[in-house]
């Protein structure tokens, strides 16, 4: 007796026709595409066996049904991108959602370099020097105005001048007397160091700091011999050509301070008047 070769589910004989294993157990062809044919995606029609099934993340396509929402070429065997569960040829995806050229208004296409800056777009042969119109590329550049600069180009048309070196100010300049300094040009005419941040004073338009200043242009208290700068308030004693500081300006003998008092010399001298009854 002939063994019996059935269709696993309707359990008609399969002899002489066309079926499909699953899991080892064999299915006529409409069995099988009832019971595990994928619905496709465009049409919601089975995947009969006769068609090739086509699948991207667990969703399924006749061959004929594979193709790009808007305009409606086929995606077989061709490069495509998906969005908001729309598949979309590169061309389609390109025009819709790539970035746009801020310079040529153009669509930038994947896979291509672009340059970015302050969420604007550019090709990258399209970011360019508003003045020598080279490409800037990864180089340094300055914003002015809504265009873009190369550093050489922005230092010749905008940067100010330093009055002392005659180079470009780029960054942290110092203004004195209405006029650019850079930084480190801006120095004590002594000693050479910046002055950039520190308390200075000036002569004859030169500028110094405190401590030059002192040395070569204040007077010297009478009392301990070192500099009155006068500076920032500091109050001092003036007597026949003499000075003091108001904290030496004391009586030679007792050491009263004699500010806002009156008081006798003997010589070099300055007395308290208890002091000086015996002169």
């Amino acid at each position: 007796m002939t063994e019996r070769f059935d269709c696993h589910h309707c359990e008609e004989s399969l002899f002489g026709k066309k079926y499909i294993l699953r899991e080892e157990s064999p299915y006529c062809l409409a069995c099988f595409e009832a019971l595990y044919a994928s619905t496709c995606e465009e049409c919601r029609k089975p995947i009969g066996c006769d068609c090739k099934d086509l699948s991207y993340k667990d969703r399924h396509w006749h061959e004929a049904c594979f193709h790009c929402s808007r305009c409606k070429s086929s995606l077989v065997d061709k490069p495509f991108a998906a969005k908001e569960d729309q598949l979309l040829c590169t061309d389609c995806y390109s025009h819709e959602y790539s970035s746009k050229c801020q310079e040529c208004k153009k669509t930038i296409m994947p896979g291509t370099r672009k340059m970015e800056y302050k969420s604007s777009n550019w090709h990258e042969t399209c970011f360019i020097c508003h003045r020598c119109q080279q490409p800037i590329g990864t180089k340094s550049f300055i914003p002015k105005d809504g265009q873009n600069f190369c550093v050489p180009c922005y230092e010749k048309q905008y940067a100010l001048q330093c009055v002392h070196c005659k180079k470009p100010i780029t960054t942290g300049g110092v203004t004195y007397r209405e006029q650019p300094w850079h930084k480190e040009c801006f120095v004590c005419t002594a000693c050479r160091k910046p002055l950039s941040g520190q308390r200075f004073t000036s002569r004859d338009e030169f500028a110094y700091c405190l401590n030059c200043f002192c040395d070569l242009y204040a007077k010297k208290c009478a009392g301990c011999t070192n500099p009155i700068s006068g500076l920032g308030g500091t109050k001092y004693i003036s007597f026949e050509e003499r000075q003091w500081h108001n904290d030496c300006f004391n009586c030679k003998k007792c050491s009263l301070s004699l500010v806002g008092r009156g008081f006798l010399t003997e010589r070099d001298d300055i007395l308290c008047p208890d002091c000086g009854k015996d002169i």
